[in-house]
């Protein structure tokens, strides 16, 4: 596609934005919705639209060339992405379940399962590549050092009895025998082999040649009736012609264009990046001086009109007021003066006066609440807002503008000024603000000097800290250390690891079909294995991967994954860690046994793996066997590794977490039950339960496993009845059969020997699967979390019936 059509493509994602946001931002404000089903019907269709608007922003993101427009459109799709986490939120919080099915919105905007894939913008990784090739430089460089001090082990020699030596000599010498005298058979055979040869007779080279004959008209018509099958499945449509398969000239050329295209975007970046050095210095030396000079004027202006008004000089606003930026709104002296006033006062009252005016503002609190508990409403957004100011950016300067004569799409100039120039004023305004407060201050002790006390009780007072108490500052305890020493030192523990070359798309599995045939049944599906994907997209990778996504989307700080052995929780995380270029820390109790220890050296462990994990953002905290932790009785084999050992100082660093901290604690657990529930859920807000995969999903596993494995899928090889008899069986199991089933040997063997079904059985008989009773005891855990407890309320109409109790009947039940 050209520049031309991504511009277009950019037009039409905009176009279905500024609808979004006309729907959501409405003139008069939406009555609140009393039926749950259609609240999040509307939920739902906002979410889809909004993901099909981040598809088409994230494609024009990456293939546009012109530096200014990228920024704009950076912009919008970060916004577009943060709204798609608040509205995911908010059906979290109105469906109560972390998993969504949207069947009849599909249906309804005549879409396929594919368009509610989560994309992964690729500026995650690519606009950041030196950093992580240079970050992972110097993990490679560490490991290897860390791999050179390791001393080797002592060969110990092992005591052997006379006995076991004199068996392995036999052993050996016998061997050796076995060698010659097969050996010297083999010599034997050829000698008589010569000497037995004679010349072949007419009758013999008769037979010879029709036999040579069979052999090969065999082969011929068994090659040839092999190619007429191939063109009749192709002609039927029920195979893909070889030509299809291998890139057409076509794709070749869009594949070297879009990597034309990526040298073209860091040209044109460079060139903004200087032009916007050069463009700088040129405003400040050349309209610098007059900026300043306007500025000051018109303040002393200000300062004539509030005294020839008022009768005295005004107080001059703070920097943290807006300082002059205040004068220049389009104020006259009085209302600036009445706007000034009316701050203090605010703050002033804002103060706790008592316990009565406390109760009052209780009470109205509380029926505020209830008149908001009459029907559900939208949360309020923090992106809303910068998605309609890049709107109007985007109606106002580019939907109309003519770029005939800007056929190599660079950067314009004159928008570079007009954004500098800005800049540059905010700059001067400091500078001049800080010499016209000593000005206003020498003309008041100049003009007021009669009215002697006024001045200082004019005078605005500072303004205290908003908290009385002053947070305290967490304590570096490594200060005088350096971040690769810090590095260094994490690796050679076992700490700081490398992520395992993993993607997310990697993670396979097929989209749940009955989900919401199910919910209608009052039966609660099973998630699929996609359904864990999208959901692992939306609270991982997209907030890890952007900074502004972060700040202001619904922040999470720790995910537990729970579920059977084999399911693919490792691998997850480790995608987690490749899609957002990501570091991986390890603190499972396992591995942090006997390491730092005693309380100094446990505080120490967690100050430099969250010092570090901070410094290197975006990071993961992995923790295994995360219900170790909280283990409700500690078993006997266990207690010298003291797994409850980070209990109570890992939730400590937890709430230290800030927006503005790109990390996330990701804990993993087979076997949640053994863990005290109530502090599990406290340390974890998110928990995804990871069940075992349906019937799809195991059809497409193995397909693509087997061929990743270097198998041939073809028509002997029946995938529906393997998928049906591997029920129960999780993915890991699924891989660890066809490595035993599809090795070098087998492959070679294929063109002869095709793969059956009946090969897997007997590997898969010897693995015991997930049984019924286990999945089942999952979900009765599940159920028991706070996410699980709504979600049983909701069903049963408990939660409408608990509602209404407050005020007098709740203290009475409280007394009973």
């Amino acid at each position: 596609m050209s520049q031309r059509g991504y511009s277009e493509l950019w037009a039409d994602a905009q176009l279905a934005l500024s609808r979004l946001l006309t729907e959501e931002l409405p003139a008069e404000p939406a009555r609140p919705e009393k039926d749950r089903v259609v609240f999040f019907q509307r939920l739902a269709m906002l979410y889809v639209r909004y993901i099909q608007i981040f598809r088409q922003l994230e494609e024009v993101y990456d293939q546009v060339v012109h530096p200014q427009k990228r920024r704009v459109v950076r912009a919008i799709l970060d916004g577009v992405i943060g709204r798609v986490l608040e509205l995911k939120n908010e059906m979290v919080e109105k469906e109560f379940s972390e998993y969504h099915y949207m069947d009849d919105v599909l249906h309804d905007l005549k879409l396929t399962p594919e368009d509610l894939e989560i994309p992964i913008p690729r500026y995650f990784l690519r606009e950041r590549n030196k950093e992580l090739q240079e970050r992972k430089k110097m993990l490679t460089e560490i490991l290897k050092l860390v791999e050179v001090t390791k001393s080797p082990e002592p060969l110990m020699a092992k005591d052997m009895s006379q006995e076991k030596a004199i068996k392995i000599i036999q052993v050996a010498e016998r061997a050796r025998q076995g060698r010659l005298r097969a050996k010297l058979n083999e010599e034997s055979r050829n000698m008589n082999r010569m000497y037995r040869t004679k010349e072949p007779g007419t009758d013999a080279i008769e037979s010879a040649t029709v036999c040579i004959q069979k052999v090969w008209r065999g082969y011929m018509q068994r090659k040839r009736t092999k190619i007429v099958r191939e063109e009749e499945m192709i002609f039927l449509g029920m195979a893909m012609d070889p030509k299809y398969q291998v890139p057409c000239p076509t794709e070749i050329a869009a594949q070297s264009s879009e990597a034309s295209t990526k040298i073209k975007q860091e040209e044109h970046n460079e060139d903004y990046q200087k032009s916007l050095v050069s463009v700088t210095n040129q405003l400040r030396d050349v309209e610098g001086y007059d900026i300043s000079k306007t500025m000051k004027e018109q303040i002393r202006q200000w300062f004539i009109e509030c005294r020839d008004t008022t009768g005295s000089f005004p107080d001059f606003p703070e920097e943290e007021d807006g300082g002059s930026a205040l004068i220049f709104a389009e104020k006259n002296p009085q209302q600036l003066m009445e706007e000034i006033a009316a701050k203090e006062d605010d703050e002033s009252d804002n103060k706790p006066k008592g316990k009565e005016e406390k109760k009052e503002k209780g009470k109205k609190g509380k029926d505020d609440e209830d008149e908001e508990e009459a029907g559900l409403k939208m949360m309020p957004s923090a992106f809303l807002s910068d998605l309609e100011m890049e709107n109007k950016i985007f109606e106002g300067f580019w939907k109309n503008r003519n770029e005939t004569r800007n056929f190599s799409q660079r950067h314009e100039v004159e928008l570079i000024k007009e954004e500098r120039r800005k800049m540059i004023e905010e700059e001067i305004r400091v500078k001049v603000d800080e010499q016209m407060r000593q000005e206003l201050a020498d003309w008041k002790l100049a003009v007021d000097k009669d009215k002697g006390g006024k001045t200082k009780a004019n005078a605005k007072k500072k303004k205290g800290s908003k908290s009385g108490k002053k947070k305290k500052k967490e304590k570096d305890l490594t200060a005088d250390r350096t971040l690769e020493s810090l590095c260094q030192e994490l690796v050679e523990q076992g700490l700081l690891k490398q992520a395992n070359n993993v993607r997310l798309q990697d993670y396979m599995g097929d989209y749940s079909y009955l989900g919401t045939t199910l919910r209608q049944n009052d039966i609660e599906p099973m998630p699929s294995l996609s359904d864990v994907r999208q959901v692992l997209s939306l609270y991982a990778v997209l907030p890890l991967g952007s900074q502004y996504v972060h700040e202001k989307a619904p922040l999470i700080k720790a995910i537990l994954l729970a579920g059977p052995a084999g399911v693919g929780k490792k691998m997850l995380i480790h995608a987690i860690c490749q899609e957002t270029g990501a570091n991986l820390f390890d603190l499972s109790p396992l591995n942090t046994a006997g390491k730092y220890p005693g309380k100094s050296g446990l505080a120490m462990m967690l100050h430099m793996v969250f010092k570090v994990a901070r410094l290197l953002q975006p990071s993961v905290i992995w923790i295994e066997d995360a219900e170790k932790m909280f283990y409700k009785k500690v078993p006997k084999e266990e207690k010298e590794l003291d797994p409850k050992r980070l209990k109570k100082d890992l939730p400590k660093s937890l709430k230290l977490i800030k927006g503005e901290d790109r990390v996330l604690i990701v804990g993993t657990s087979t076997d949640p039950l053994n863990a005290d529930i109530k502090s599990l859920c406290k340390m974890y807000s998110k928990i995804i339960l990871i069940p075992r995969p349906d019937y799809g999903s195991r059809c497409i596993l193995w397909n693509r496993l087997i061929r990743k494995q270097g198998g041939d899928v073809t028509r002997a090889l029946d995938l529906g009845s393997l998928a049906k008899i591997s029920d129960g069986y999780t993915p890991g199991h699924m891989v660890q059969v066809i490595q035993s089933i599809v090795t070098k040997r087998r492959t070679l063997q294929q063109a002869n020997r095709p793969l059956t079904a009946a090969e897997f059985v007997a590997p898969l008989a010897k693995i015991d699967p997930v049984f019924q009773e286990e999945e089942e005891a999952l979900k009765n855990w599940y159920a028991k979390t706070p996410l699980g407890k709504k979600r049983i309320k909701a069903a049963t109409g408990k939660e409408e019936e608990e509602a209404p109790v407050e005020g007098k009947d709740a203290k009475k039940k409280g007394k009973k």
